[in-house]
């Protein structure tokens, strides 16, 4: 999801729910997705100046929409998330450590048709933490959320081309490439492709069936 869903102009735009829902609990407040070393959380209004810091640098940004340019905008970007939540159209974990409850980065998943059947996600995690297998991590517990708790179906995801750590880790995760997407998203005043990559339910629950093994 390089492409962010929020715009600071939609902040004053009343959100209607949307029918059909697959779950309504999510809907009222999002639960704690609990790894060996990752917890993801909701976001909180404290976590602006956190994620304002790490998502901000050259690294982060030079393949996704430009995140808010200051901590109000990230302040202003969390009431966003809050209110797409409870409509259920949407949902965003901060990535916390599972010592240290600052946020160093999100997950978000937004829904392309109404009740979540195609939904896309995409994320951002803080430089510093590439490499550690954190990304992993909290990566398999969102896709472990958005299939058996939302209901997804069908979950996309949009890398540009030349984000070649971007494409990778959505291989390892099991994501089949689908298409390239010519010219489909602007960044720095140039239009540049994007590799379509999808995970499906089924094939999701089928590798964690050959990852458990056999049962004896």
């Amino acid at each position: 999801m390089e492409k962010m869903p929020y715009q600071p102009e939609l902040d004053a735009i009343a959100i209607q729910a949307t029918t059909p829902v697959v779950s309504t609990d999510w809907q009222q407040r999002l639960p704690f997705l609990c790894g060996t070393r990752v917890v993801m959380r909701e976001l909180r209004r404290s976590d602006a100046m956190s994620l304002f810091a790490m998502l901000n640098s050259e690294e982060v940004s030079r393949f996704i929409s430009p995140p808010p340019s200051t901590v109000d905008g990230f302040e202003r970007f969390i009431d966003w998330t809050l209110r797409q939540r409870v409509a259920g159209a949407y949902v965003c974990f901060a990535v916390t450590l599972s010592d240290d409850d600052t946020a160093i980065g999100l997950f978000q998943v937004r829904q392309l048709e109404p009740g979540f059947g195609t939904a896309e996600w995409g994320f951002a995690l803080g430089s510093a933490y590439w490499g550690t297998g954190l990304f992993h991590e909290a990566a398999e517990l969102v896709l472990e959320f958005s299939f058996e708790t939302i209901g997804v179906h069908r979950l996309e995801a949009r890398a540009a081309i030349r984000n070649g750590r971007g494409n990778g880790a959505l291989r390892k995760l099991g994501a089949t490439p689908e298409a390239v997407l010519r010219k489909s998203f602007r960044k720095n005043g140039e239009y540049v492709d994007q590799a379509l990559w999808t995970i499906l339910d089924d094939e999701w629950r089928l590798r964690q069936a050959v990852w458990a093994g056999p049962v004896h």
